[in-house]
């Protein structure tokens, strides 16, 4: 008997709800709060950058993401420096301890989901996940 086809609406659903309990299981493992390691994946990722720039890009209120900068700076995980263009405005950025603690967050939970994959997925679904994560950039891209 042939698979039916999920309606795109069914899918999304699903897809909403998968992706977000893989998520949510990642952020499980020990590391620091997750609005703390967006601000050091931005950074690393996109480089220096202002704090309203932070705000714009994560979505967030510019004075929680202040905040957010001031904890990052007091535990040696950012810098600011003042923009050459404009002396009212800082650029914040990674520092080497910051940078060495997303390091070693992406490492722990990378190898929680590398064992996780082992030991749930066979390698025809290891290889079919392949083909998944190009149709999910696809989507991201979108």
């Amino acid at each position: 008997m042939p698979t039916r086809e999920p309606a795109a609406a069914e899918l999304a659903h699903d897809l909403r709800e998968t992706l977000g309990r893989l998520v949510r299981r990642m952020r499980a493992e020990p590391g620091p709060p997750v609005s703390r390691l967006t601000v050091l994946g931005r950074l690393d990722r996109e480089g220096p950058a202002s704090i309203s720039d932070l705000a714009a890009a994560e979505r967030m209120r510019q004075q929680s993401m202040a905040q957010t900068v001031r904890d990052l700076e007091a535990d040696g995980l950012v810098s600011r420096r003042p923009d050459p263009d404009d002396r009212r405005r800082a650029f914040v950025e990674l520092t080497a301890g910051g940078g060495d603690l997303l390091r070693a967050t992406r490492a722990q939970r990378e190898s929680w989901l590398t064992a996780a994959l082992e030991r749930e997925l066979d390698a025809g679904e290891r290889a079919l996940l392949v083909d998944a994560i190009a149709l999910l950039g696809r989507l991201a891209d979108s």
